[in-house]
Formats: C-alpha cells, structure tokens, sequence
C-alpha cells in the first residue's frame, strides 16, 4: 500500500483530513485532487499534501488505486458520470457521505457495485473546508464501510486496512440500515433540536426572556442547531423516508407522554424518563441525565500510548477531580478526540487553562 495512488474529488475538512492522514502514514503515496475552487488544490499542492493539482476531471484519474467523492452529496452523481470514462477496473470507488442509498442506487444503475464500497467517517467539526482539515481528525472515529451485493472481499479488506492505517476504527455496515441508524442517531436528533429552539423562538416574549436564560440543558441539547442548513436540508431530502418514519414514531412517543401529563398518570411519567435515563447512561460516554448541566470539555490529543495517561495526569496533578474520560468515537459534530467530564463549572474552567497553557486544543461543551 506503500506507492498506492489515491484521487480525491473534491477536498474540504473531512477529504482534506483523510488526504493528510494517508501522507502522514504513506510519505511515498501519490495523491491526485480536482476541486472546482483552483486555489484549494493549488494550497494543498504547496503543503506537499497533494502530488498533482487538477482543474478538471480526467484521465489522470485512471491510474487511482482509490477514488474518495468529497464533493457536497448533490454533486457526486454528476462527479461519477465525468468520472466513467477514466474509471479503472482496479479502482476502488468512495464517498464521504452521511447518507448511503442515493449513491448505492446510482452505483448499481452504472454496474460498478464489484468496485464500489461506500465510506462515511464520523468525524467533523463546524469549521469547514481544507484550511480547517488535519490527519489527526480521523484518529479514534468511527468510520462506517457500506458493501454491495458484488463487493469483493480482497477490496473490502484492503479499505479495511486503509481506514485502520490512517487511525480510523472501521465498521462494515449495510448501506440500507446505515442510513437509517443515522437518521435515528443524527438526523431526526438534528430536526428535534432545530424544532426545540423554533419553540422558544415563536413562544418568547418581547423582552426575549426566555432566550436570556436559556442555559444549562437547553443548550447543551441544542448545540447541534448551529450546523449548517443547507447539508441538513441535503440530509433531509436525501434520507427523507427513514427520517420521516422515524420522525412519526418520536411523534407517537411525545402524544403518549402528553396524555399521561394531561391525565397526570404519575406511573407513566417516571417509566418514561427512568427509561431514558438507564438507557442513557448504558452509553460508552454518559453524562448526568440529558436536562442538566454536563460540565465537559473536548481535548485534541495524538492516537500516541500515554497521551490520554498524561491529560488526566496533568489534571490529577493540579488537584482536578475528573468525573469521566473516555475517547470520542462518533465526532461528526464534536471538536476533540477526548471528552472529560468534570464535575462543576470552577473545575471546567480551571482545566481549560491548565491544559491550555500545556499547549492543548480544548473546546468548551
């Protein structure tokens, strides 16, 4: 894998970070970008990140080992169309994105689904773009594999190795129940919190009160509203049917849990958030509950052995009590390859400045 070529179409944070990572990993591979934004491809030529620029789609794509389409959702289709005449056999055909059966379809209508292995890394942050990209963004994510019927195995293990290579945790999943383990994980999550702050928004007062004070809980379960709108409208209308089921079946659960308060049926009120609470805190990264306070901080960190060792050392040191540490798996919206829970805000913001006059990227929760 050592003198492998790897071709990117399109180069933005997540593109660009797995571009870094395999030249950080593989200083011998060659890598090959097209971006329509010239100065893009031109910026990560002078990083030495990218052997040979390109300003349009074309043969030099034939001699790829991997394709990675890094381009917004709506473009790809268009992308693999240019990319036909020049696609090689050997070729092994990706994407980044977070929904999976618009590209399968367009995969299996072309017949390329033996060569075809659908990525989606669980990584990001709501910076955007290669100026905002790193290798070390992949470290310790989940990075989701989705197969074809005519995926070959020799292919899948070698992709396998790739993501493992870059520090990445691979799994392989079906691309039909990945799109819609994300819809129930990250989409309809995304539409609820969105649909929260409309609440307050249409329902507060001319003195805006209820914004003033919207702290705490409300804002924590509600961070995740200031991505960006156009991808969540792509997401929305690309994931439209698990979505949109799922959506109904968390409509469903709100009027069951209206009518036991209306009723005042006290029994149902506690199952409902004792439910949720066990449920919750059965999570690898639990928190204090999901309406209170989490007094937490995202760490950068290198996928280097006593790294996580020395940032709870440095805390212990300086008389920090940590509640939980743990690894950050899933970091599509999340800055940090670490979480730390502390256990009030003194403790927070006292950790924040110890760790950052070590020379650590830490970002508040």
């Amino acid at each position: 894998m050592n003198n492998e070529t790897y071709g990117f179409i399109g180069l933005g944070l997540i593109g660009g970070s797995i571009a870094r990572a395999i030249k950080e990993k593989q200083p011998t591979s060659r890598i090959i970008a097209y971006t329509p934004h010239k100065e893009t491809v031109d910026k990560a030529y002078e990083q030495k990140i990218v052997d040979l620029p390109l300003y349009e789609i074309g043969q030099e794509f034939s001699d790829c080992d991997y394709i990675f389409l890094c381009a917004p959702v709506e473009c790809n289709n268009d992308n693999i169309d240019k990319l036909l005449p020049f696609l090689d056999k050997k070729t092994t055909l990706t994407d980044i994105g977070s929904v999976k059966t618009g590209i399968h379809e367009k995969i299996k209508e072309l017949s390329l689904e033996s060569q075809f292995i659908g990525g989606h890394p669980m990584a990001g942050t709501e910076r955007i773009g290669f100026g905002n990209s790193k290798s070390s963004l992949l470290e310790n994510a989940y990075y989701i594999l989705t197969t074809t019927e005519s995926t070959e195995k020799e292919r899948l293990d070698k992709y396998y190795d790739l993501v493992k290579m870059i520090g990445a945790i691979p799994l392989v999943v079906d691309h039909n129940r990945h799109d819609y383990i994300t819809a129930a994980i990250s989409h309809v999550p995304h539409v609820i919190s969105a649909s929260l702050v409309n609440l307050v928004k249409d329902n507060d007062s001319e003195d805006q009160l209820m914004k003033t004070i919207a702290a705490g809980g409300f804002k924590d379960i509600t961070r995740i509203s200031s991505s960006s709108p156009v991808m969540w409208q792509q997401i929305c209308t690309t994931n439209a049917d698990n979505i949109s089921e799922l959506l109904g079946k968390y409509i469903d659960s709100l009027y069951e849990i209206k009518l036991a308060i209306d009723e005042k049926e006290t029994d149902k009120i506690f199952d409902f958030f004792s439910s949720a609470r066990e449920y919750r805190e059965s999570f690898i990264e639990t928190s204090s509950g999901p309406i209170q306070k989490v007094h937490s901080i995202n760490v950068e960190i290198d996928d280097q052995p006593g790294c996580l060792a020395s940032v709870a050392l440095l805390l212990s040191e300086n008389k920090i009590n940590i509640k939980n540490i743990g690894i950050v798996h899933n970091r599509e919206y999340e800055r940090g390859t670490l979480k730390i829970e502390l256990h009030d805000n003194a403790s927070l913001e006292k950790s924040i400045e110890i760790l950052a006059d070590k020379g650590y990227n830490v970002y508040k929760k």
